[in-house]
């Protein structure tokens, strides 16, 4: 993509000595090797390197740090496990890297209010196994989980798998711990699950991407864990059907824990791509639903997996796979898992991350392949059709480099203008970030953006925290 031409501050050596009488020696990176390792995340295979990585330990650092920042007019990058796929993470202005990768306790399971109190770099599968141990459940479940953090998954709103109907990551806080762009230190909220006290400045936070603040200790809600789950992998013939029978899943009143789409080619790429899922899929299949349902009672489960089957036989489904076993069923989510990767592996590519109601992911589809064949590009689609947030990559190929650069932006622009016709909007759980910022006039008015600036502008009126991000 072309870059953000800007010119990078000035660290001068007042700057670095005062940064080295905050942090210890090794929390204050600057060989080249360092800044590109923290330059990158998931997004394309764009490069970004900060002037110089910061590695705190404590909530006080951040704050200095940021002081420091905010004095010397610094911009400043929150970054997290570096998983991100919108470029959220990346230091486009130059400057200070601060990663939180060190910042990864798990302060506190709080068994009787059901929470816990946690550092942003925690790993989200390390929680969830934590709690789990204890019979609890952190339902916000990304792909990633093996790798991204707390902190990332709060910055970019994450959702996942049960999303569907769990919700969100912005469901489960409580109350944020923020060091805002002036180096102050708020909580947001209280550790309460009801809370109409002024401002929701806690769910202003969650999603905003590091623009507004670091958040540096999140108090997050659990829930029991489900004693049971169900699982199943229904292929079928028409990819638009597929889509179909989702929405009509919930309308015969079920709500599953999980329900995912995959497009033929995302699954054959995975299982060459990942080892130990052996699956055979008929010639004429075109799609896959992967369908979980959970609870405390097995006989409830399995009526609820005769009604979806009854649903899915009316959109000509083939044969439908049960998972039997704990590692039939770990065998088929590392694949659903895996797609990204495995996309990744085979060609260069972009990967949007549209949202629609989800009665209308058959038509989104169905948009994407039109635009598709119009500008010469194939794409591989997949996600949680269960909330109609459908993963759009879009695979270079053949397709010349001039047309990639210059011809695919009006592509995309169709395909988001679509979206949002549809009532859906640009990322349900990507973030907006660095790529997608030049697509947000598609969502938001003139007086919505400038909303949006305004509380930038009120947070950070200098403009150092996470710049280049979000608002075009």
């Amino acid at each position: 993509m072309e870059r953000e031409k800007y010119v990078a501050p000035m660290l001068t050596d007042g700057f670095l000595q005062e940064l080295r009488s905050i942090l210890p020696a090794d929390a204050i990176l600057t060989s080249e090797e360092d800044r590109l390792r923290y330059g990158h995340d998931e997004t394309e295979d764009l490069s970004f390197p900060p002037q110089v990585a910061v590695r705190p330990r404590t909530t006080k650092e951040v704050a200095q740090v940021v002081q420091l920042c905010s004095r010397h007019a610094i911009p400043i990058t929150p970054i997290g496990a570096r998983t991100g796929l919108s470029g959220g993470a990346l230091s486009v202005r130059g400057g200070v890297g601060l990663t939180l990768d060190r910042m990864d306790a798990i302060v506190e399971i709080d068994e009787r209010n059901l929470q816990v109190t946690v550092e942003p770099g925690v790993i989200t599968q390390v929680l969830q196994e934590a709690v789990a141990a204890k019979g609890l459940y952190y339902a916000p479940d990304p792909s990633s989980r093996g790798s991204c953090s707390i902190g990332g998954n709060l910055a970019e709103n994450a959702g996942g798998p049960r999303a569907v109907k769990y919700g969100v990551t912005r469901d489960f806080v409580l109350n944020l711990e923020v060091v805002l762009p002036s180096g102050e230190v708020i909580w947001t909220g209280a550790n309460t699950l009801k809370n109409s006290t002024g401002y929701d400045l806690t769910r202003l936070m969650v999603g905003s991407e590091g623009t507004l603040g670091i958040i540096t200790k999140a108090v997050l809600r659990l829930v029991p864990m489900p004693k049971e789950t169900r699982l199943m992998l229904v292929p079928f013939r028409d990819a638009q059907k597929a889509c179909e029978a989702v929405s009509a899943v919930f309308r015969a009143g079920i709500t599953p824990s999980a329900l995912e789409f995959m497009e033929r080619d995302a699954i054959d790429w995975t299982l060459r791509f990942v080892e130990g899922v052996n699956l055979t899929i008929a010639a004429d299949t075109a799609a896959h639903l992967l369908i979980e349902v959970d609870g405390n009672h097995a006989d409830v489960l399995m009526r609820e997996c005769e009604t979806i089957l009854g649903v899915m036989e009316q959109f000509d489904c083939q044969e439908v796979l049960f998972a039997e076993s704990t590692s039939e069923k770990d065998a088929l989510w590392m694949m659903r898992r895996r797609v990204g990767e495995a996309v990744k592996s085979n060609s260069v590519y972009k990967e949007e991350d549209t949202v629609v109601p989800r009665y209308h992911l058959p038509d989104l589809l169905a948009k994407v392949k039109e635009v598709g064949a119009r500008y010469g590009f194939k794409s591989v689609c997949y996600g949680h059709a269960g909330d109609g947030n459908l993963h759009v990559n879009i695979i270079k190929g053949d397709m010349p480099d001039k047309a990639w650069q210059n011809e695919l932006p009006k592509a995309i622009r169709e395909i988001f203008a679509y979206t949002v016709s549809l009532g859906g909007t640009l990322s349900g759980e990507h973030g907006i970030g660095l790529v997608q910022r030049p697509y947000m006039d598609i969502a938001f008015n003139t007086v919505q953006l400038d909303l949006m600036r305004g509380i930038k502008q009120l947070f950070d009126p200098k403009g150092i925290m996470n710049p280049g991000k979000v608002l075009p």
